[in-house]
């Protein structure tokens, strides 16, 4: 064989077994664990999608003004893979909190379609951001003008992958405001599916922390470069990387694991 040719095969050899190392055996451990649990309801009706806790149930106890960004696993053997994430705020005095999320099915956005802090296919949320008192007050207008302003609300305007889906809106929303409230730069879990998609082909700019740089292809594949949002590698919306700021790693399948963020 010509030397070109075994350089070349060598290459190729060296870039498989970089993606089943990085990619497809984190994933394939994390297929195996998620599938062995006893907990997954088999039915969408059968699921639990009632409060966390992780919010007053009555909004009135908190007075101050909050914003809250969730992210929880979605169901069955979709959670092998994703989270869905949505936005929860509530001004100061306000007597209700107001969710917002971009689903499948129902309406465009949905509003207040479920607890504010509820479960997701019976998966409990962890908390992406947290603001409170004069700091969510002051971004809640920059939220909802970037949620009116969202462009693939329709109600043909949802794919599940890679994109724009449930992560898509909130990667969106937050990228559109935090322009405006750098508060808002915050990243969100490198298993938000959908987060890096775009409706150009070839993406390149700033990331929404405005710290780095993003070069993407549509979703089904890109490169972030980022001091909040670290370093991430996106193979067909799998997301594998290094958090810098707060030291973790960024695995498919099993999310991020290292100093929580």
């Amino acid at each position: 064989m010509p030397p070109i040719l075994r350089r070349g095969l060598r290459l190729a050899l060296g870039a498989l077994a970089t993606v089943l190392l990085i990619f497809v055996l984190p994933l394939g451990t994390h297929a195996a664990w998620w599938m062995s649990r006893d907990a997954m309801p088999a039915r969408w009706s059968a699921a639990d999608w009632s409060s966390a806790g992780l919010l007053p149930a009555d909004a009135r106890a908190a007075p101050q003004a909050l914003v809250r960004v969730y992210a929880a696993r979605t169901g069955r053997w979709r959670g092998i893979v994703a989270h869905h994430t949505w936005i929860v705020i509530k001004e100061a005095g306000a007597p209700a909190y107001t969710r917002f999320d971009k689903v499948g099915w129902g309406s465009p956005i949905r509003v207040n379609g479920w607890a504010a802090d509820g479960r997701w296919y019976s998966n409990p949320p962890q908390v992406v951001l947290a603001l409170d008192g004069e700091a969510a007050q002051a971004a809640i207008p920059a939220l909802r003008a970037a949620v009116e302003a969202y462009p693939f609300d329709g109600y043909g305007d949802y794919r599940a992958w890679p994109g724009p889906n449930s992560n898509t809106f909130v990667a969106h929303v937050l990228d559109a405001a935090a322009r405006y409230d750098p508060a808002l730069a915050v990243a969100l879990p490198p298993t938000a599916l959908g987060k890096d998609w775009t409706p150009d082909r070839l993406h390149a700019g700033p990331t929404a922390s405005g710290t780095g740089l993003r070069l993407g292809l549509g979703g089904w594949a890109g490169v972030t470069i980022g001091w909040i949002e670290g370093v991430e590698i996106n193979l067909m919306g799998l997301v594998a990387g290094l958090d810098l700021r707060r030291p973790a790693l960024k695995l498919p399948g099993w999310g991020r694991i290292g100093v929580p963020p």
